[in-house]
């Protein structure tokens, strides 16, 4: 079932009106929680896709059983894209019809997994923080490019890391999920350590490069955008 996302009243349409909610919403990200204990309960992953011809946006929400990665519920949201390409910004864009794809579920989500950042954003407020703070749920960021920051290569072995820096801080890091292949990118979003966090990214990876919730939700995105685009969703 494909849920129909809005965009909430008093949204925002301007950078300066979006860059005023994330000053705003950044002081309430909580750091000093450790977050779920890998391998318990639920994790979520979610991901978006576009048709920006069409104006659409499709989110989905997948949730799999943390121990067995086994998927035991998942949804979908559509809806017209609710903000203007921005870099930095792109939690404007997703996050109604993410928000959407989660109450849509039958079940708490867990832990939830970003494709995306963090405190691993320019403004130390990416969709992975924005998306926490906005549903209380633990957020975690795992992106497949660092972004604007630096970091060193990590060791070759599977689940070597270096940080991923702004200046002095550690906003993150560069994390190995597969022996010899390029790294992800891990940022802590909200109520989760950095830690823990990674820790939980080398569970949900196996077999591939890429959590298990990233690969299952970006599919299911996929498929809700070609399924609303053939149905001609969502009404205006």
């Amino acid at each position: 079932m494909t849920t129909i996302a809005g965009v909430p009243a008093g949204w925002p349409t301007t950078e300066e009106e979006a860059r005023a909610v994330q000053d705003a919403l950044r002081a309430r990200v909580v750091l000093d929680e450790t977050g779920p204990k890998p391998g318990t309960g639920h994790v979520t992953g979610v991901d978006v896709a576009y048709d920006d011809e069409r104006d659409l946006v499709a989110a989905a929400a997948v949730v799999l059983d943390a121990a067995t990665l086994r998927v035991v519920a998942e949804s979908t949201a559509v809806g017209r894209i609710a903000f203007p390409y921005v870099p930095g910004l792109l939690a404007f864009r997703e996050l109604p019809a993410v928000c959407a794809a989660l109450d849509a579920l039958d079940r708490p989500p867990g832990l939830v997994v970003c494709d995306g950042y963090g405190l691993a954003h320019p403004r130390r407020f990416g969709l992975a923080s924005h998306l926490g703070v906005l549903t209380g749920l633990p957020t975690i960021g795992v992106a497949k490019n660092p972004f604007t920051f630096s970091c060193t290569d990590p060791a070759p072995p599977r689940g070597s890391s270096t940080p991923l820096r702004a200046g002095t801080d550690e906003v993150g890091r560069a994390l190995r999920t597969r022996d010899g292949v390029k790294p992800v990118f891990v940022s802590v979003g909200h109520r989760v350590s950095l830690d823990n966090a990674c820790a939980h990214v080398l569970a949900l990876t196996p077999s591939y490069r890429l959590p298990e919730t990233t690969r299952r939700a970006d599919a299911l995105c996929r498929r809700a955008l070609r399924e609303a685009t053939a149905a001609g969703r969502p009404a205006d």
